[in-house]
């Protein structure tokens, strides 16, 4: 029930969320060779990470929602995936009675755009049928790092606040989180959950990245482990053309040179390094090795690799100008046809379709199927199972809490139900019509239905698009594709938060590793950095992660 976004995974709320982070996001999915801090959760001693049998007695019981059955249920990771139209006028009921009492909430949030009006149709009418009286303090995703920081350094906490992973790679964010959110176990651990029936669906892997401090204290938004980073092609072009979708490394310089035209501004490809780390297959952060040795993803030769084949790329003149440059929007450049293939998020196979269905009937996109780089199998890593958490105050009400947690019940409906159409789409007639039984948003929809609710929770991750329902099902079988050469690191599911004495000593490497591939370095400046690396901390590091792991257990 999105036709105007990609799933409730990566819907227009998180949309421009994920994409203003992207690198974040590609890093934690290991779908490129640069570096990032690791995911996962903290200790009660504000450092480390709570996983193994310690976890599963701080999370909430799983049960699966029944009220609508995918026609593509999740497998080897993926998102589920509806293709079959749902008749609006029958929809099922998630929430059959309200679970809010109509108490005050202040939640603050990321938004990008004109945020509605406080009184606007949309909030009214969600707060009506959840029992919530929200007031929303939404805040611009472009600087909501800075205002979160702001927040939990002051004394004046807004009752629910959105939280998303990358912002604490901050360690003193990542404490504060520990010193200022509440713990939700009394309230949703176990079987408490089943009050809560659509937050009990939201799979446990992702509750598990929503403990802090030794404590559950983020209720997440899941994400689906499988193919987060997709590189995508120019289909219409590639059939005109008459090329095959390349399977190697090999293969895809040799088509790329084939296919970049200087001279007509038409280029192979933008920058390619997100899947880098998948075509030299190197496991993102820390993890075990088979030989048994703990290794960060700088120290393996296939990390090198990954970056020197990104730079043959660059150096053949097949990456666009601008992305050398680091400017623009690949995505636009993409569907000008000045790109025929670039990487982005999983949502892009919609939301490109969409915007060009009526302007160039032609386009075409589809999905790369990543590749080993000797055209055997691909090695691909599960990314995090959730990497955005809403968390309520710590000194909370008892009715706040209960209303916060009936609103986060109510964003995390499922597809298929009445609470989800209203939540994605206002209030029909005013927020959106019906048109050949897709709901369609109208201006008002358009101004007032955005970010806000979505972003509180999520149900378990899928895709569907009753205007291009091939789309839902191409995404859903691209990931069961991919998700069948995955693999979760020794980190997998845990928000891992690092002594602070170590917060700098990766700085430096992502702008060396940009500047080298675009030939700008050499590859002995690397090799000299990941020795620096190693001696100015990297190797105590190692032991601080060898020990987590062993009090822990390994995430995979």
């Amino acid at each position: 029930m999105t036709p105007n976004a990609a799933s409730t995974s990566s819907g227009p709320s998180r949309r421009s969320f994920l994409a203003s982070t992207a690198v974040a996001t590609a890093a934690v999915a290991g779908g490129m060779p640069l570096l990032t801090a690791c995911g996962g959760s903290d200790s009660g001693s504000r450092e480390g990470a709570t996983s193994g049998k310690a976890a599963d007695k701080l999370i909430p019981t799983y049960v699966a929602s029944t009220v609508v059955q995918p026609d593509l249920p999740s497998k080897n990771g993926s998102s589920a995936g509806y293709t079959s139209k749902i008749d609006i006028a029958a929809l099922k009921t998630s929430v059959p009675k309200k679970l809010g009492t109509g108490a005050p909430l202040k939640i603050m949030s990321p938004l990008w755009g004109t945020p509605p009006k406080p009184d606007c149709a949309y909030y009214k009418a969600v707060d009506a049928a959840a029992g919530t009286n929200i007031t929303w303090q939404n805040q611009d995703g472009q600087t909501y790092g800075q205002k979160l920081g702001a927040v939990l350094a002051s004394s004046s906490i807004p009752d629910m606040v959105v939280v998303p992973s990358w912002i604490l790679n901050n360690t003193k964010l990542s404490s504060a989180v520990v010193a200022k959110f509440l713990d939700l176990g009394p309230y949703l651990a176990g079987d408490k959950v089943k009050k809560y029936p659509n937050l009990a669906a939201i799979p446990s892997d992702s509750w598990r990245m929503g403990i802090f401090g030794g404590a559950l204290r983020g209720i997440p938004m899941p994400t689906a482990p499988a193919a987060s980073i997709v590189p995508y092609y120019r289909k219409d072009i590639f059939d005109k053309k008459g090329w095959s979708v390349p399977k190697s490394a090999d293969e895809f310089l040799s088509w790329a040179k084939e296919a970049t035209s200087a001279r007509a501004k038409v280029y192979a490809c933008g920058d390619m390094s997100w899947i880098g780390g998948n075509v030299f297959p190197n496991a993102p952060g820390w993890n075990i090795d088979p030989d048994g040795k703990l290794r960060y993803n700088i120290e393996r030769p296939e990390y090198l690799e990954g970056l020197e084949w990104i730079r043959k790329l660059f150096a053949a003149g097949v990456v666009h100008p601008d992305d050398r440059a680091r400017t623009g929007d690949t995505g636009q450049r993409f569907t000008a046809g000045q790109v025929l293939c670039f990487n982005s998020d999983s949502s892009a196979w919609y939301t490109k379709t969409a915007e060009q269905a009526q302007a160039n009937p032609d386009f075409r996109i589809e999905a790369m199927d990543l590749f080993g780089a000797d055209g055997g199998n691909p090695t691909l890593w599960a990314s995090a199972p959730a990497n955005i958490w809403s968390m309520i105050r710590k000194g909370a009400s008892k009715a706040t809490i209960e209303n916060a947690l009936a609103a986060a019940d109510f964003a995390a409906a499922p597809y298929g139900t009445k609470e989800r159409l209203l939540v994605d789409y206002g209030v029909e007639g005013t927020h959106y019509d019906v048109k050949a039984g897709v709901p369609v948003k109208t201006d008002q929809g358009n101004s007032e239905v955005i970010n806000a609710w979505t972003m509180l929770a999520a149900p378990a991750p899928y895709f569907a698009h009753p205007d291009f329902p091939d789309i839902a099902r191409k995404q859903a079988e691209y990931q069961q594709r991919m998700g069948a050469f995955m693999k979760k690191t020794s980190t997998y599911g845990m928000y891992i938060v690092e002594p602070s004495r170590y917060a700098s000593l990766s700085s430096q490497l992502e702008q060396l590793q940009i500047d080298f591939v675009r030939g700008n370095k050499k590859l002995s400046d690397v090799q000299q950095a990941i020795s620096t690396w190693k001696s100015s901390g990297g190797d105590k590091l190692r032991d601080w992660y060898k020990e987590l792991l062993d009090k822990n257990g390994s995430g995979n």
